[in-house]
């Protein structure tokens, strides 16, 4: 195990979740998956209690630890896009996967994890600063997905 894992509390999907991340992102995978040795408060000995994955090479770990905690915008996955194609791709993929729309490039998946599908020509804009930055961030506001092409017609004024 990694010495700084990400670890996703999930009522009861962690497996589900991992297999879904691991097959939308490259350099992703499930990698261990553990079953509960007694039954604990929310299942039972035999039930998946931890899976091993990783998204984009990040480690994470997710528990099965029930409803007591629900995700929430405090965390999100960000990920850097290339091009309007790759942005869509991920946005498509989490949204009609059960997900949900959200603003300014935001989305969840469908178990209630955040992320943020932010085109690198949109953190390209924000690092100019000054107008460039104030025009690219206008526009990103009124957005639900980023549009690459809006972004870029932005930062030129």
């Amino acid at each position: 195990m990694a010495r700084n894992t990400i670890c996703l509390w999930y009522d009861k999907e962690a497996e589900a979740a991992a297999r879904f991340y691991a097959e939308t992102f490259p350099d992703s995978a499930v990698t261990a998956v553990r079953r509960a040795p007694s039954d604990f408060p929310s299942g039972k000995a035999g039930d998946v209690l931890t899976v091993e994955f990783t998204v984009l090479g990040i480690p994470c770990i997710g528990i099965n630890g029930g409803p007591t905690f629900k995700q929430s915008e405090a965390f999100s996955f960000q990920i850097a896009t290339d091009d309007q194609e790759e942005t869509d791709r991920y946005w498509n993929a989490i949204v009609g996967n059960g997900g949900a729309e959200s603003v300014c490039g935001w989305c969840k998946d469908k178990w209630g994890v955040s992320w943020q599908i932010t085109p690198r020509v949109l953190t390209e804009a924000m690092a100019a600063g000054g107008a460039e930055a104030k025009r690219a961030f206008d526009a990103m506001m009124e957005m639900k997905k980023i549009d690459v092409a809006a972004i870029e017609a932005a930062r030129r004024g």
